[in-house]
Parts: structure tokens; sequence; C-alpha cells
């Protein structure tokens, strides 16, 4: 784990530049926003996501996310189909700010082409150098 501006940077995981991340676990891959992206959206009031059973494609929105600053898409970092959904965002979408990488994650996804579409995707070092370059932007 890296800190950067107060942001978290995680090691283990996939990130892509819309802050979602992903995490591979038994083949399957656990997806969730990143901290930079909960602490920019500040206090989240309401997650929306898809259903468990529908399918998302690499760079397409998986649902939406609303705080009391705005509304934002959630970009599916892979492609594949809705295995399980964080039915705990619906009654607590704090979890989000309060745990984005653990307790906040969001979908687990069955991907249908992992290696292919990992490669577009930023490593844990790719992400460092990432939220280096995001942070002297802000």
């Amino acid at each position: 784990m890296v800190i950067i501006n107060e942001v978290e940077v995680r090691e283990g995981l996939y990130y892509n530049k819309e802050h979602s991340w992903l995490k591979i676990e038994d083949g399957k891959v656990k997806i969730g926003i990143s901290d930079h992206a909960q602490k920019q959206l500040k206090e989240i009031v309401v997650v929306d996501l898809l259903d468990s059973g529908d399918d998302v494609s690499q760079g397409d929105s998986f649902g939406e996310v609303e705080s009391v600053k705005t509304v934002s898409d959630l970009i599916s970092p892979i492609s594949g189909t809705i295995t399980e959904v964080n039915s705990e965002l619906e009654d607590s979408p704090e979890l989000v700010n309060e745990s984005p990488y653990d307790e906040g994650w969001m979908i687990v996804v069955e991907p249908s082409d992992l290696d292919a579409e990992l490669a577009g995707l930023m490593s844990f070092d790719d992400a460092v150098e990432f939220y280096e370059e995001v942070a002297k932007e802000e």
C-alpha cells in the first residue's frame, strides 16, 4: 500500500483511469471504486448497480453513485457477467467512503476475456505513477 496525497493505492489490484479497481479472486473479479474516487465524490448517499446476471463491457457503466456533490457513472474495468452485487450498499452506501477496497466493493464479475483485458489496465506500479500525476494536478 502507498499513500499519495492522503489517497490509498493498494497492492494486488488492477486499476482503470476512471478510478475503478479490480481484484482477481478464484477466477472471478471483485470491482469497486478507488480511494481517490470516493474522496472526490465526498459523501456517497446512493449506490445504484446493475443486477446479478447482467453483462458488463470494459469501459461501460455498471451503475452509478450519487453523492451530495454529483452523480457519477461507474466504469467497468473488465467485461463479463455479474455474479454478485454488494447488497449492503443499498442500505449503507457510506461503506464506499469508509472502506472502498473492502466492505465498499460493488460487484463480482465472471470475466469473459480476463488476460486480454488486464493488459489495458494499470498494475499497482502504474497506478502509483498515475495517482502521483493526479495529485500534481489537484
